[in-house]
């Protein structure tokens, strides 16, 4: 017997039991597919805001479970044009589904969301705040490429202030043992929150501006994309959009190991070069990729199946 359905909100409602469970789950779905799992069930999309890996996987992994997708499509061709409240419109949209995942711009949406929905909900992007689902494919990237989560030092460059995904994962390592290394100008480091949330448990973690101080010593690299679209201010992110461009020759300057993974959320723009695609340093193509069987996961587990 399943457990009980469960939303899945933000990293911060799993600790390192949970968090490995899923990924065992993961494992598990990955290596023997169950496509009548979800038979019968209808998973609702309800994406404000642009998206391709997120919620294409969400419809492949719930296919690939037998289950039905439901799409709500462009948000200005709905009632949201008209004037419905958020509120409302959610709960309409989950009277036609058995599990959504919503995708909005404001943080804190699919808490909200959850609470008034009747059905549970996935989190698959609030803002700049949480991006749960990503977080457990990042994790389960690591797991497979790396072998382990613990004993490693991992770190993150570019835009640390907006980047949900960098905010959820470095959440999520904080429980297990190693070490964070952020990299950015002054006006995009890690929120305050973040760091204090980090001090309260003892991770170890070094702020830098620049990359060729710290690759050497990475395990792990994960690349973030400076966000035009979360700076209300445009001179602010000109200022900032070309800060970081990591490529080959970079890489073979600072002599980094040769088992360094480079992950990144996707899409790129010109952070990472191609350069690096053909290497054994790219895992971010795989990394897109496992979102399915972690997604087939959450959704099992969001509907009580596993």
């Amino acid at each position: 017997m399943g457990d009980q359905p469960k939303n899945v909100i933000s990293i911060r409602d799993f600790d390192r039991d949970g968090l490995l469970d899923i990924l065992d789950k993961a494992r598990m779905m990955e290596e023997q597919p169950r496509p009548e799992l979800l038979r019968g069930y209808l998973l609702g999309n309800m994406f404000i805001e642009p998206s391709t890996r997120t919620r294409l996987s969400f419809a492949s992994a719930m296919a690939r479970l037998g289950g039905d997708v439901l799409d709500f499509g462009d948000p200005a061709r709905s009632s949201l044009k008209k004037g419905e409240s958020l509120a409302d419109t959610i709960r309409i949209f989950a009277g036609y589904c058995d599990v959504m995942a919503i995708r909005h711009p404001w943080e804190g949406v699919a808490r909200h969301g959850a609470q008034i929905a009747g059905i549970p909900v996935i989190n698959a992007g609030d803002g700049s705040n949480q991006h749960p689902t990503q977080t457990f494919l990042d994790l389960y990237t690591i797991k497979k490429t790396c072998g382990r989560l613990d004993g490693l030092e991992i770190g993150f460059i570019g835009d640390l202030r907006y980047s949900r995904t960098v905010h959820s994962l470095a959440e999520a390592l904080s429980r297990f043992d190693g070490s964070l290394c952020f990299i950015s100008p002054e006006a995009l480091k890690a929120p305050d929150y973040l760091l204090d949330e980090l001090d309260e448990k003892g991770t170890d973690y070094e702020q830098f501006d620049r990359p060729d101080d710290v690759l050497p010593r990475l395990d792990v690299l994960y690349c973030t994309r400076i966000q035009e679209e979360r700076f209300a201010d445009r001179l602010e992110y000109e200022e900032v959009k070309n800060c970081y461009r990591i490529q080959k020759e970079l890489l073979e300057v600072c002599g980094v190991k040769k088992t360094l993974k480079i992950m990144h959320p996707l899409p790129r723009v010109d952070e990472l070069s191609t350069d690096i695609d053909a290497t054994g340093h790219a895992v971010y193509f795989e990394q897109a990729k496992n979102g399915i069987p972690v997604r087939q996961a959450l959704l099992a587990m969001a509907l009580g199946k596993i």
